[in-house]
């Protein structure tokens, strides 16, 4: 059995590079929102139960989950949102568990699951070994995220507002890595000195 790691962050504090950063050193990253966008692709596992339980007119016409209905549905009625977790969640789980046991099959000496919501949802602690916060101001979220998809403020806001607190977060923390001010490069070499103190925490040596 390997490690399991969660990694979790805002929208905006780097999350996605830190799991990047990861997989460099040879971790076993499994993403949650890839797999999530998986099953709601054309064909995807979801799509029959969504069309069944929540109505076919949020597939769209190329047979995926028509995202933008849905995020609208959603925020006018937050029962849309937790039907489609109750059908995406437990299919999630299922890849989630396949992808593990495919992980303890390899080199990697850590298994790094990245999971966006792992605050928001009580399942994850007793699932795993421990968890990784990167974390952030909440400005420096909203400017990270109006640079890179130029959102407006408040769509972010109303993103983030969706999302557990940064407190809800970092009561989940084992580690934090705190990336404020950090460019690629140093946020590239704190992922390098983190994942050898996980190493040496679980006193592995790393693969050849």
């Amino acid at each position: 059995m390997r490690p399991r790691i969660g990694l979790t962050g805002g929208i905006g504090s780097g999350k996605s590079t830190v799991a990047q950063g990861f997989a460099q050193q040879g971790c076993y990253v499994i993403d949650a929102d890839r797999i999530a966008r998986t099953l709601t692709l054309p064909g995807g596992a979801a799509i029959a139960p969504i069309a069944a339980r929540m109505g076919a007119h949020f597939i769209g016409a190329d047979g995926a989950l028509d995202r933008a209905q849905m995020r609208d549905a959603a925020f006018r009625d937050p029962g849309y949102k937790a039907q489609l977790e109750g059908i995406l969640h437990p299919l999630i789980r299922q890849q989630i568990d396949q992808q593990y046991q495919h992980a303890c099959d390899t080199n990697a000496p850590l298994v790094i699951f990245d999971i966006p919501l792992l605050a928001e949802s009580g399942q994850w602690s007793p699932r795993l070994d421990q968890v990784i916060v990167v974390d952030c101001l909440e400005r420096t979220q909203i400017a990270r995220v109006q640079q890179r998809n130029q959102l407006p403020q408040a769509a972010i806001e109303a993103i983030m507002a969706q999302q557990a607190t940064r407190l809800q977060r970092l009561r989940k923390a084992d580690w934090v890595l705190w990336n404020e001010t950090l460019s690629l490069q140093a946020l590239g070499e704190a992922v390098f000195d983190l994942y050898n103190e996980l190493i040496a925490h679980y006193r592995l040596l790393q693969p050849d």
